[in-house]
Parts: C-alpha cells; structure tokens; sequence
C-alpha cells in the first residue's frame, strides 16, 4: 500500500478583538497554484463571495467520485463527453449528516447507459474521500446521450 501526502498552508491575519469583528475571510494555498479565498459559511458571519470549508468537502466528494468515475468509463470504453454534478451536502449544528451527488453524464452510446449507469456504484467504492466520512455519500446519478 503506497501513502500518499498532501500539504496545504491556511493564512489568515487580524485581530480578534471580539468575536462580531474580526474577518473570517483567509486563504488556502498549495505551492505553485492560485489560492483558494476561502471564509466561514454566511451563517457564521462569513463572505458569501468565498469558498468556506463545508462547500470544500461537498466539491472534493464530487470531484473525487467524477474522477474515478471518468478512470472507470475509459478503461471500459464508455465515452463520456459531459459531466455535472449539482452535489447537495446536508448538516446539523454539529456535523454534517449526509451528501447526495447527482450526476448529469452524458456518454455517446446509448446501448452502454446501462453499464455507464453501474459503474457509479464502483467509482463509490473506490472514491478517497467518500471511504473517509463517517456519514452517509449516495449518488442519484442520471445518464444521457449525445454526440
């Protein structure tokens, strides 16, 4: 079993002078790469124009599953020329409870829905980040075809 590192830098300057006050607006950063501007989520006094840390768990499940997913479509010869997720993340005041993905796939060969459809199940299986939450991740996943 090879392990893998992932390093990330979270910046964030000002005074906390009272908990109303300080901005909650900060950066993530990866060398070589743009930052993320990332904030609180609106509830907890931050930035709606930003990224904030529980839409960034919503995008990595969904990009995690779209990725294998696109690995397992290749290898199988199922070609896909579209793929979108309006990924939906459900949370208490404590944790999160559930997130659904629901991918919009469009492949070229309507014979292979079937086939394009099952292999939602294994890119599931095989997705990082979804083995690593301790709440429910299902996907509602809807296949279409097109040139």
């Amino acid at each position: 079993m090879s392990v893998h590192h992932y390093e990330v830098e979270v910046r964030w300057s000002g005074a906390t002078t009272d908990y109303r006050s300080y901005s909650r607006n900060h950066e993530a950063r990866v060398p070589g790469r743009p930052p993320i501007p990332s904030t609180a989520d609106p509830k907890f006094r931050g930035d709606e124009s930003r990224w904030n840390p529980e839409q960034l768990l919503v995008a990595s499940l969904s990009e995690c599953h779209m990725l294998w997913y696109l690995h397992l479509c290749a290898e199988a010869g199922i070609v896909v020329t579209d793929y979108h997720d309006a990924a939906a993340g459900v949370m208490d005041n404590v944790s999160f409870r559930s997130v659904t993905l629901r991918p919009r796939v469009t492949i070229t060969d309507a014979a292979r829905a079937d086939a394009a459809r099952e292999l939602h199940t294994e890119a599931h299986k095989r997705c990082f980040v979804a083995n690593s939450m301790n709440f429910p991740v299902t996907h509602e996943p809807q296949i279409v075809t097109g040139a």
